[in-house]
């Protein structure tokens, strides 16, 4: 944790600890609070999507009480019929919420098993390099030091310090698909391969560089035109698999959900082979991407979260 805190925090910057109250959260705030108290709060995102919330908010309140930090508490509305389920829609209301919190970093207490936990969800799902790169230690303003921590490792500090914690009975419920995922695959997994975890994390790193190596591609192929509106001409100049690579760089830079592998083969064929009277358009989730007059647009059909 010190050496991702000496990579990415400078001397004076503020850190707000994601304090959710379960054991990760819990150990995190407390090594963080040891390491470095000065600029250091508490954040607790309350869901309301339990009977327990409002306890488990409380209990933030008071853990940070006893560690003499600040602490805030920030209720979202979760979009309870949302397509992609109940899971992804809260981890959307958190994010925005964390967007919005003050502090020059956000630190979240991800750890090595979530990592490989992520890195199988999203290539059940059929994502790519950038799906299989899983989370990275540091995106944008978020920080995630435990990454190379085990959950057995989190455990025993929680215990050797006596720390409490909440259990979140959701976290059992099969119904969702990460629960299922935990406990019915990756349990047996390590059962059978006890370094797994170890080895798909470290795979997420290298997935992570090679994404890093397509996304310095994309740059060069784009040249001075690093974003939409874009000419058609830029991507005429390319192979298809480049054009694909410079559309899911683009889509990404926007938040735009990449759309899969054979829908984007679809819309690269339709952009740069539909006649010049044509107009083709892909919608994207709450954008639209768009073609007139040689030049490809992307503009957005509907207030995002993070402009509402």
């Amino acid at each position: 944790m010190s050496s991702c805190l000496g990579r990415h925090v400078r001397p004076g910057e503020r850190l707000t600890v994601g304090l959710s109250g379960g054991v990760d959260s819990v150990v995190l705030l407390h090594a963080l609070a040891v390491l470095r108290p000065a600029g250091l709060a508490a954040l607790h995102i309350n869901h309301g999507l339990s009977p327990h919330a409002d306890r488990w908010a409380g209990f933030c309140a008071e853990y940070a009480r006893t560690l003499g930090l600040p602490f805030s508490t920030t209720r979202v509305a979760v979009e309870r019929g949302s397509a992609d389920g109940l899971e992804a829609a809260a981890r959307r209301a958190r994010y925005a919420a964390f967007a919005a919190a003050p502090g020059d970093w956000i630190v979240l207490a991800h750890h090595r098993d979530d990592q490989a936990e992520t890195v199988l969800f999203n290539l059940l799902r059929g994502s790519g390099i950038a799906g299989a790169a899983a989370m990275r230690a540091c995106s944008g303003r978020l920080l995630r030091p435990l990454l190379g921590v085990d959950r057995a490792g989190i455990v025993r500090y929680a215990q050797t310090h006596r720390l409490n914690w909440i259990e979140d009975e959701s976290n059992a419920d099969l119904r969702h698909a990460r629960n299922f995922l935990r406990h019915r695959v990756i349990a047996p997994l390590l059962q059978r391969f006890p370094a797994a975890a170890r080895n798909l994390a470290a795979a997420a790193a290298r997935f992570a560089e090679a994404q890093d190596l397509l996304d310095a591609l994309a740059r060069s192929d784009l040249g001075k035109l690093d974003d939409f509106p874009l000419p058609l001409a830029v991507l005429q100049t390319l192979d298809e698999p480049r054009v694909r690579n410079v559309l899911r760089y683009l889509l990404a830079r926007h938040r735009v959900g990449i759309p899969s592998e054979a829908r984007l083969r679809e819309i690269c064929r339709q952009l740069l082979s539909a006649g010049l009277d044509r107009r083709p358009a892909f919608p994207l989730g709450e954008y639209r991407l768009t073609r007139r007059r040689g030049i490809i647009y992307l503009e957005a059909v509907r207030p995002s979260a993070e402009r509402r």
